[in-house]
Parts: structure tokens; C-alpha cells; sequence
């Protein structure tokens, strides 16, 4: 297991007390490992890296302050509320998983664009 995964599972295991958490999607595929709020993703590993959703312009901010980069998953095209974050911002992934899960739990996420 990998320092990231190791973190994720710390990181699940703190945020599966609140209402509508769960790990797993509950299908196959993208998300099938991630960590949901009332079925939506809002954190999960991906290419070796904690990937979270959160505001568009909280990713910019995380991006120009070096403590993410930008997430395609796959395709070519940043994502604009998903950021991979670095290693640099590690000791704040609890608090940014945190700010992820109540931004999609309260409704704000998007379409994941």
C-alpha cells in the first residue's frame, strides 16, 4: 500500500462518521474506490495521487500556491473543480477532504467540468 493510499484510508476512516459518507460508488469503473457523499465523489487515489473536488476557483488557488495540479482523469482536459493534490500539502489533506466532502454534500458540485 502506498503512503497515498495509506492517507485516503485514514482520511475515509475520519469522514465515515457523517451522514451520507461512504467509500465505494457501488459500481465499477471510475469512482468504484473513492470516497462519496450522498453518491457523489468528492475524493478518491487516482494515478498515485489524492484527487479531490472542490470550488473552481479553490483548485486555482491550490494549483498557484503548488499544493495541487491540475486533474483530466485521462482525457486530455483539466477538470475545473478536480485537483491532484501534492505531496507539499499533505499535512492539510484531512481539512481539504474535509472542504471537499461539504462541497459536494451541500449541493455546489457541478457537473465535475
Amino acid at each position: 500500500m502506498t503512503n497515498v493510499e495509506q492517507h485516503f484510508e485514514r482520511i475515509a476512516g475520519e469522514l465515515a462518521a457523517r451522514d451520507g459518507v461512504e467509500l465505494g460508488s457501488g459500481r465499477r469503473g471510475f469512482g468504484s474506490d473513492a470516497l462519496t457523499v450522498d453518491g457523489r465523489i468528492f475524493a478518491m487515489v487516482s494515478g498515485g495521487r489524492l484527487v479531490l473536488k472542490l470550488p473552481a476557483k479553490r483548485v486555482v488557488e491550490l494549483i498557484e500556491r503548488g499544493d495541487g495540479a491540475p486533474f483530466d482523469a485521462g482525457k486530455g482536459r483539466p477538470m475545473r473543480e478536480w485537483v491532484a493534490l501534492t505531496d507539499a500539502s499533505s499535512r492539510r489533506w484531512s481539512s481539504l477532504a474535509a472542504e471537499a466532502c461539504n462541497f459536494v454534500g451541500a449541493g455546489a458540485g457541478s457537473s465535475g467540468r
